[in-house]
């Protein structure tokens, strides 16, 4: 795979329908996808060599993104606004080109805003995984 441009990587809004529709996030100048999965030790007496053994497939998985960029007030703005304050779970999309489009339902786990008295002002987004994922390759 050659090198992608990190400004491609796009982080949408689902509007709350059935199906959603889907609004990009604006101002965005960093995005960061995780994803984790909490293995479960399954090692007893008779571990080879007492090697710690994990129980493959029973461990919980999680993803976060995280995000910052210059404040737009744009119509994804006061949505993201609007979820944060209710701590609504809602379906957003993250496409990363050449990787997949993962999508699912989120909670805006934090929201900060910041601004220097001589620049732009700036803000950040960090959601939390709220139920299952899908992944789909590109």
């Amino acid at each position: 795979m050659a090198a992608q441009r990190g400004k491609d990587i796009l982080l949408k809004i689902g509007d709350g329908g059935a199906p959603p529709a889907f609004t990009t996030v604006a101002g965005l100048r960093a995005r960061t996808l995780s994803l984790n999965a909490k293995g479960i030790d399954a090692t007893d007496g008779d571990s080879a060599g007492r090697w710690r053994e994990l129980l493959a497939g029973a461990g919980v998985k999680q993803a976060s993104v995280s995000g910052a960029g210059v404040f737009r007030d744009a119509a994804s703005d006061a949505l993201i606004r609007e979820v944060f304050f209710s701590q609504e779970a809602r379906a957003w999309r993250l496409i990363v080109p050449d990787f997949g489009v993962m999508e699912g339902p989120f909670l805006v786990a934090a929201l900060e805003y910041a601004g220097e008295h001589d620049g732009e002002a700036t803000w950040a987004i960090t959601l939390a995984s709220a139920g299952e994922l899908t992944f789909e390759a590109l």
